[in-house]
C-alpha cells in the first residue's frame, strides 16, 4: 500500500518537473511531450520510428532543435503519410517556431490550443483532410508570419481576428468550403504579400479596405462568389504581380485605376459580369504577360494596343461582346504574344495583313466572330503557329495552299464558313498536324491522297461538304486516326480494306453518302471501335462474322442500307448504348445475346425481315428507353419480362403478326410518351391502366381486333397528341372523358361499331388539327355545332354514320380545313357557302343536302315539288282505279241479278251459252285494266325507290326524275 502511495507521488512530481522543464525550454522535457504528440499519429510509413528515448531528441526525422541544442524550434513532417489527428498538446513546445504537418492524411479539427504557441512564426496545414472551422484562437499567435492551411475540407467564415496577425506576409485559405464574405480587417495586414482565397464559396464584396495590403504582390479570389465591383483601392496595391479575380459575380465597369499598377504581369478577370469597355489605361502595363478578360459582358473596339504592351505573351478577350475590326498594331513583328484569342465576340471585317508579322504566335484564335473575306496566303509567315482557329466565321474562297508551309501546325479549324474549292495537296506536308476540320462548308473535289502523308493526323472531320470521289485505298497509312468523320457528301465506292489498319480508330462516320459494296473482313481490327454510323448509303450483304470481336462498340446506326442476313456478328460488345439497323434486309431472330448490353437505351430494329418472337431477354435491359421492332415478321405475344424496362419512352411494334391482349402492365411505365401497337393481331379490350401513362403523347392501337368499349381512363391521359384506335371492332358510346386530353392534335376512331351521339365537348379540344376522324361507325343525332370551335382543323370525316339534321353552319367558319367528307349519312338542308371548294363525294348518299358543289336549295325545291305532284297523280290514279272497280262490282251485281232472272225464264228455251262469253269477255276486260293500274303503280314506286337509293350521281338522279326534257336544262 506504502509502494502504491510511494508510485502516486512520484508521478505528481514528475508532471510538474516536467512542466517545469519545459516552461525554460528542456530539451529533454520536449522529448516527452513529442512522444505524447507522436501517439495521436497514424504512421504507416515508419517516419517517426527514429522518435525514440533511446536517440538524441535533435537527430529525430522532422525536427530542428536551437542553435544551443537546448530545444526544439521546428517540426516539420510534411509529405510523411500520417494519418490521425493533431494532439492538442502541441502548445507545450512553447518555443516551437515552424509547424508544418501539411500533405498529410490528417483528419478532425485544427486545436485551438495552438493559439498558444506564442513563438510560432510559420504553421503550415495546408492539403490534409481537416474540418470544422479556422479557430478563432489562431489570431492570437502575434509573432505569425505564414499561416497556410488551405486545401483542406473547412468550413464557416473566416474569423474577423485574423487581422490581430500583424506580422503576417502568407495567408493561404484557398481550396477549402469556406463562407462568408472576405473580413474587412484583412486590411490590418500591412506586411501581406501574398493572399490566396481561390476556390472556396465566399460571397459579397470585396473590402475597400484590401488597398492598404501595399505589400501585397499576389492575390487569387479565383472560383468564389464574389459579386460587386472591382474596388478602386486595388490601384494602390503598388507591388502586386499577380491578380486573379476569375470566375466569381463580379459586375460593373473595370477600373481604370488597375493601369496603374506597373508591376502587375498576370491579370485575370475572366468569368464574371463586366460590362463596358476595356480601359486603354490598361496598355500602360508593360510588364504585363496574361491578360484574360474572356466571358464578361465587355463591349465596345478593341483598344489596347501590344506596342505598349512589351512583354505581352497571352492574349485572351473571348466570349464577350466587342465589336469592330481587329486592330492593326494588336501584334506586331517585335511582340512576344504567342497567345491571341479573340473568339466569340462580334468583331467584323476581315484579317488585317499586320497580323501576318506577329511571327511568335503559337495560338490564334479567331472563331465565332463575324470575320469574312478570303484567307490571307501569308498565313504561312506565322512559322511557329502551333493551333489555327477560324471556324464560324463567313471566309470565303478556297484554302490558300501556303497554309501547306506552316510546319509546326497541329490544329486546323476552318470549319463552318463559306469555303470553296479543294483540299489544297500542299497539305501533305503537315506531318505534325493532328486535328484538321474542314466541315460545313461548300468544298467540293477528292480527297487528296497526299492528306494521307499526315501521320500525326488523330482526327479528320469533313461532315456536310461536297466531297465526292472514293476514299483514299491508302487511309491506312494514318495509324493515330482516333475520329473519321466523312458523313453527308457524295463520296462513292467501297470502304478500302486499308481502314482497316488504323487500329487506334474510336469513331467512324461514313453515314449520308453514295457508299456501296460489303464491310471489308479488316473491320475486325479496329479493336477500339466504339461508334460506327454508315446510314443512308447502298452498303449491301451480310456481315462479316469477325465483327463479332469488337467489343468496344457503344454506338451502331447501319440504317437505311441494303445489308442483308443476321445481326449476331453485331452483338458481340457487352457495352453497346444505341443500335440502329431499320432500313434493311436482316433477317432470323432477334439475337438475345443483345440483351448482354445492361447500358443500352435505344435499340431500333424497324423495317427488316425478323422473325420469331420478342426475346424476353431484354427484359435485363432496365436503361431502354427506345424500342422499335415495327414493320418485321415477328409472331407471338409481347413478352411480360419488357415490364422490367421501367425506363421505356417508345414502344413500336406495329405491323408485325404479334397476338394475344394488349398487356395490362404497360400501364406501369410512367415514362412511355410513345406507343404503337397497330397492324397487329392483338384481341380483346383497351387496358384501362393505360390510363396510368401520364406522359403518353401518341397512342396507336390501330388495324387490330380489339374490342369492347374505350375506358373511361383514356381521359387520363392529357398530355396525348395522337390516339389512332381505327379499324377495330371497338363498340360503345364515345366516352366524355376524351375532352380533358386537351392536347390532342390528331383524333381517329373511324372504322369501328362505336354508336350514340358525336360528343359535343369535342368543340374544347382546341388543339385539334391534323384530323377529326369518325367515320364508317354507326353514330346517330346532329353534326353538334360546337365542332365549329375547332379552328386549327385541316381535316374532317364522319361519313358512313346515321347522322341527322343540317350541316352546322358554324362548321363553315373552319378556315384550315381541306379535307371534308360528310357522305353516306341522312343530313338534309342548305350546305354553308365555303363548302362549294370540296368535292361532290364530300356530300353524297345524303337525300336533302342542297347548295353547291351540290344542286342549288331553289332547284331541290322544285325537285320536292315535282315529286309531291307526281304522287297527287297517282293518288287520283288510285282513286279512279278503285272507283271504276266499284262501278264495275256494282255493276256485276246487277247484270248477275239480271242474268239471274233472265236464266229463270230462259231456261226451257235456250242454253245461255252467249252470256257465259259476254260474261268472260267482261271478266277479262276488267282484269287487263287492273293489271295495267298495277304495271303503271310498280312503275313509278320503282321510280321512286331509286330515287331514294344510295350512291347515285346526281345528274343520274335528275335524268330519273325530270325526264330528258328537264335534265337537259341541268
Amino acid at each position: 500500500m506504502g509502494g502504491i502511495k510511494n508510485n502516486h507521488m512520484w508521478l505528481f512530481l514528475s508532471v510538474l518537473f516536467v512542466a517545469f522543464g519545459v516552461t525554460h525550454g528542456d530539451i529533454s522535457k520536449d522529448s516527452y511531450w513529442l512522444l505524447r504528440i507522436k501517439s495521436k499519429f497514424v504512421d504507416h510509413e515508419g517516419v517517426l520510428d527514429s522518435w525514440s528515448s533511446k536517440a538524441n531528441i535533435c537527430s529525430w526525422n522532422g525536427l530542428r532543435c536551437s542553435e544551443d541544442l537546448s530545444y526544439v524550434v521546428g517540426l516539420n513532417l510534411s509529405g510523411s503519410g500520417l494519418a490521425g489527428s493533431i494532439s492538442s498538446e502541441f502548445p507545450n513546445l512553447v518555443l516551437l517556431e515552424v509547424l508544418d504537418l501539411s500533405s498529410n492524411i490528417l483528419t478532425g479539427v485544427i486545436p485551438p490550443e495552438l493559439g498558444r504557441l506564442e513563438n510560432l512564426k510559420e504553421l503550415h496545414l495546408y492539403s490534409n483532410f481537416l474540418s470544422g472551422k479556422i479557430p478563432a484562437e489562431i489570431g492570437l499567435l502575434k509573432q505569425l508570419q505564414v499561416l497556410r492551411i488551405g486545401d483542406n475540407m473547412l468550413t464557416g467564415e473566416i474569423s474577423p481576428h485574423i487581422g490581430n496577425l500583424s506580422e503576417l506576409r502568407v495567408l493561404g485559405l484557398g481550396y477549402c468550403q469556406l463562407n462568408g464574405s472576405i473580413p474587412m480587417e484583412v486590411g490590418n495586414l500591412k506586411h501581406l504579400k501574398s493572399l490566396n482565397l481561390q476556390e472556396n464559396n465566399l460571397s459579397g464584396l470585396i473590402p475597400q479596405e484590401i488597398g492598404a495590403c501595399r505589400e501585397l504582390q499576389f492575390f487569387s479570389a479565383e472560383n468564389n462568389m464574389l459579386e460587386g465591383s472591382i474596388p478602386t483601392s486595388m490601384g494602390k496595391l503598388v507591388t502586386i504581380e499577380i491578380l486573379n479575380l476569375s470566375n466569381n459575380s463580379l459586375s460593373g465597369l473595370i477600373p481604370n485605376e488597375l493601369g496603374g499598377l506597373l508591376n502587375l504581369k498576370y491579370l485575370s478577370l475572366l468569368g464574371n459580369r463586366l460590362n463596358g469597355g476595356i480601359p486603354s489605361d490598361l496598355s500602360q502595363l508593360s510588364q504585363l504577360s496574361t491578360l484574360d478578360l474572356s466571358r464578361n459582358n465587355l463591349s465596345g473596339a478593341i483598344n489596347i494596343f501590344s506596342s505598349q504592351l512589351k512583354n505581352i505573351e497571352s492574349l485572351v478577350l473571348s466570349d464577350n461582346y466587342l465589336t469592330g475590326e481587329i486592330p492593326n498594331d494588336l501584334c506586331t513583328s517585335n511582340s512576344k504574344m504567342q497567345k491571341l484569342f479573340l473568339a466569340r465576340n462580334k468583331l467584323s471585317g476581315k484579317i488585317p495583313p499586320q497580323l501576318m508579322s506577329c511571327s511568335s504566335l503559337r495560338q490564334l484564335d479567331l472563331s465565332d466572330n463575324d470575320l469574312g473575306g478570303v484567307l490571307p496566303s501569308g498565313l504561312d509567315s506565322l512559322e511557329n503557329l502551333t493551333d489555327l482557329l477560324l471556324n464560324n466565321n463567313s471566309f470565303t474562297g478556297t484554302i490558300p495552299p501556303e497554309i501547306g508551309n506552316m510546319s509546326k501546325l497541329e490544329s486546323l479549324f476552318l470549319f463552318h464558313n463559306r469555303l470553296t474549292g479543294s483540299i489544297p495537296k500542299e497539305f501533305g506536308k503537315l506531318w505534325r498536324l493532328s486535328q484538321l476540320y474542314l466541315y460545313e462548308n461548300q468544298m467540293s473535289g477528292t480527297i487528296p491522297m497526299e492528306l494521307m502523308n499526315c501521320s500525326s493526323l488523330t482526327e479528320i472531320d469533313f461532315f456536310g461538304n461536297h466531297f465526292s470521289g472514293s476514299i483514299p485505298t491508302t487511309i491506312g497509312r494514318l495509324k493515330n486516326l482516333v475520329v473519321l468523320q466523312l458523313r453527308q457528301n457524295d463520296l462513292s465506292g467501297s470502304i478500302p480494306p486499308s481502314l482497316g489498319y488504323c487500329k487506334n480508330l474510336q469513331a467512324l462516320a461514313l453515314a449520308d453518302n453514295k457508299l456501296s459494296g460489303t464491310l471489308p473482313p479488316t473491320f475486325r481490327f479496329l479493336t477500339e471501335l466504339s461508334i460506327v454510323t454508315l446510314y443512308n448509303n447502298s452498303f449491301e450483304g451480310p456481315l462479316p462474322d469477325s465483327l463479332y470481336l469488337l467489343k468496344n462498340l457503344t454506338v451502331i446506326n447501319f440504317s437505311h442500307n441494303r445489308f442483308s442476313g443476321s445481326i449476331l456478328p453485331l452483338s458481340g460488345s457487352n457495352a453497346l448504348i444505341k443500335m440502329d439497323l431499320t432500313n434493311n434486309s436482316f433477317s432470323g431472330s432477334i439475337p438475345i445475346e443483345l440483351a448482354s448490353s445492361r447500358n443500352m437505351s435505344r435499340l431500333r430494329l424497324g423495317h427488316n425481315c425478323f422473325t420469331g418472337n420478342i426475346p424476353s431477354e431484354f427484359g435485363r435491359l432496365t436503361e431502354l428507353n427506345f424500342l422499335d421492332l415495327s414493320s418485321n415478321n415477328l409472331t407471338g405475344e409481347v413478352a411480360p419480362q419488357l415490364s422490367n424496362c421501367k425506363q421505356i419512352e417508345h414502344l413500336l411494334l406495329a405491323d408485325n403478326q404479334l397476338k394475344g391482349t394488349i398487356p395490362s402492365w404497360l400501364g406501369s411505365l410512367q415514362g412511355l410518351g410513345e406507343l404503337d401497337l397497330s397492324s397487329n393481331f392483338f384481341n380483346g379490350t383497351i387496358p384501362a391502366g393505360l390510363g396510368s401513362c401520364s406522359s403518353l403523347l401518341k397512342l396507336s392501337l390501330h388495324s387490330n381486333n380489339l374490342s369492347g368499349e374505350i375506358p373511361l381512363e383514356i381521359g387520363n391521359l392529357t398530355s396525348l397528341n395522337v390516339l389512332n384506335l381505327q379499324k377495330n371492332n371497338l363498340s360503345g358510346a364515345i366516352p366524355s372523358t376524351i375532352q380533358q386530353c386537351k392536347k390532342l392534335y390528331e383524333l381517329r376512331l373511324s372504322e369501328n361499331s362505336f354508336t350514340g351521339v358525336i360528343l359535343a365537348e369535342l368543340g374544347k379540344i382546341a388543339d385539334l388539327q391534323v384530323i377529326l376522324d369518325l367515320s364508317r361507325n354507326h353514330l346517330s343525332g346532329k353534326i353538334p355545332s360546337s365542332l365549329g370551335d375547332l379552328i386549327k382543323l385541316e381535316g374532317l370525316d364522319l361519313s358512313f354514320n346515321n347522322l341527322q339534321g343540317e350541316v352546322p353552319s358554324s362548321l363553315g367558319t373552319l378556315t384550315s380545313l381541306h379535307v371534308l367528307n360528310l357522305s353516306s349519312n341522312h343530313l338534309h338542308g342548305q350546305l354553308p357557302s365555303s363548302f362549294s371548294q370540296f368535292p361532290l363525294s364530300s356530300f353524297l348518299g345524303n337525300k336533302d343536302l342542297c347548295g353547291r358543289p351540290l344542286v342549288p336549295c331553289s332547284r331541290s325545291e322544285g325537285l320536292r315539288t315535282k315529286r309531291l305532284s307526281e304522287t297527287a297523280a297517282a293518288g287520283i290514279v288510285v282513286a279512279i282505279v278503285f272507283t271504276s272497280t266499284l262501278i264495275c262490282l256494282a255493276m256485276l251485281y246487277m247484270m248477275l241479278r239480271i242474268w239471274s232472272n233472265w236464266r229463270k225464264v230462259s231456261i226451257s228455251n235456250s242454253d245461255g251459252g252467249n252470256l257465259n262469253k259476254m260474261i268472260e269477255e267482261e271478266n277479262w276486260a276488267c282484269g287487263n285494266e287492273k293489271k295495267r293500274n298495277m304495271e303503271y303503280w310498280k312503275m313509278n314506286s320503282a321510280a321512286l325507290i331509286t330515287s331514294q337509293g344510295g350512291d347515285i350521281s346526281t345528274e343520274t338522279y335528275l335524268k330519273m326524275n325530270l325526264g330528258s326534257k328537264d335534265s337537259a336544262l341541268v
